[in-house]
């Protein structure tokens, strides 16, 4: 070997086996400042910071122990350092990290045949994030729509939504704080009272490409709706040639019990599209917008693309995740029953409570006053859950929580709502 090139190479070796940055002597002060001088300050954060994690349970760098029923919002579902998850991740990032879609690799269409088998729907875009794979979607609803007439292009969203933070996804979201400080947003954008029928049938005609809906609405506080509001979505877009997308980032993957919260509905018929992320990739990011065979024929080749969506450790990894769930959907089933009714019987004792809103693994909390104190006071006893939509506790425990775990959640909320 040339000596220029040893030396080089010696070199990246030693890069490669260096610390780089010691932050295992990281104290919660230091973190708090440096991320106060240097990140963009957009997030609220808790008064800790999180150092590793086990099944359920995660400890901060002081050691403390935290029961999680938020889970990355929605990511961890599977918990923490789940093994197998942790074994394909060693696995593959020995042999390939990531390759561009200019090729091939293994592991994507294994992906995109197993999320096809899942969902009833033959074609995948795979993505980064909900958010992406949401704009993969609007994208598609508005070259077919274009395809039909030059004013087929509005999109029925609903109040109370939230789609994802990019331009596009921010139009068809539901809540005015999110959109107000970037408007104007993308037009043709018409939003109606999740469950009005009337509203709906007013609302979808023949410049309608698509009506994009989230069968529980996760970040607008819990908000399930209803089996004859659906129907009526697959029956009017069917009928005026638009595309139903069901947008299920937090609500998919197992967590109300099935596959996917459409699948609660099987007798109505399939959504065109369909939008998946948070817990596919067991914490990678992986977003997958799955379509039916007229869907993706609005997106021809060379029309949409992106670097790092599908890559081959995060389609590896969520090939091992969607195995894992669906043995789990029966526990998911019967611990997500357990937890709706020990829920109900928490409601029961505290006047400041006054609905439980869910289905399964995923439940709101609605109280009569803010709910940001009560998640202080839980994380403060080792609970970690967090509040939307002002005054509704969210909880979206992961999906290998057990009886007993969901009794000390419970536990700390009774304690915690029983606090002055």
């Amino acid at each position: 070997m040339d000596v220029s090139i040893a030396s080089a190479y010696d070199l990246v070796m030693d890069i490669f086996s260096a610390t780089i940055v010691p932050a295992e002597h990281e104290t919660q002060d230091r973190v708090s400042a440096r991320e106060a001088r240097y990140v963009v300050q957009t997030y609220q954060r808790g008064p800790m910071t999180i150092d590793r994690g086990e099944g359920c349970v995660f400890w901060d760098i002081a050691g403390r122990r935290y029961l999680d029923f938020i889970t990355g919002i929605g990511v961890n579902a599977l918990g923490y350092s789940h093994p197998r998850l942790v074994r394909t991740l060693q696995q593959q990032a020995e042999r390939c990290i990531h390759t561009s879609n200019l090729f091939y690799h293994r592991y994507q269409g294994l992906l995109a045949e197993r999320l096809a088998e899942w969902s009833g729907l033959s074609r995948v875009f795979f993505s980064n994030s909900g958010t992406e794979a949401v704009e993969a979607a609007l994208k598609a609803a508005r070259a077919a729509g274009n395809r039909q007439q030059p004013r087929k292009r509005k999109v029925v969203a609903l109040h109370n939504s939230f789609h994802g933070r990019t331009m596009g996804a921010l139009s068809v979201t539901g809540q005015a704080k999110y959109r107000q400080p970037f408007a104007p947003l993308v037009e043709d954008v018409e939003f109606i009272t999740a469950d009005d029928r009337e509203a709906l049938r007013q609302a979808v005609d023949t410049e309608t490409a698509a009506v994009i809906l989230e069968i529980v609405q996760g970040e607008g506080g819990i908000h399930p709706l209803s089996r004859a509001f659906v129907a009526d979505v697959r029956e009017l877009t069917a009928r005026v040639g638009a595309l139903w997308i069901a947008d299920e980032t937090q609500c998919g993957l197992g967590r109300t019990g099935t596959r996917f919260a459409y699948q609660m509905f099987n007798d109505i018929g399939l959504p065109d599209i369909v939008v998946t992320a948070k817990p596919l990739a067991g914490g990678l990011p992986l977003g997958a917008t799955r379509f039916s065979e007229a869907a993706a024929a609005a997106i021809p080749l060379g029309m949409h693309g992106t670097t790092f969506g599908g890559g081959p450790l995060a389609c590896r990894v969520a090939l091992e995740v969607l195995a894992i769930v669906d043995g789990l959907l029966p526990q998911i089933r019967a611990t997500g029953a357990y937890f709706q009714e020990r829920l109900r019987r928490l409601a029961a004792r505290h006047r400041v409570v006054t609905e439980i809103r869910g289905v399964g693994l995923m439940a709101g909390i609605q109280l009569s006053v803010a709910g940001d104190a009560f998640v202080d006071a839980c994380l403060d006893r080792g609970l970690a859950i967090n509040c939307t939509h002002d005054t509704v506790l969210r909880l979206l425990p992961p999906f290998i929580v057990t009886p007993g775990e969901i009794d000390e959640a419970l536990s700390i909320l009774d304690a915690v709502l029983t606090t002055p």
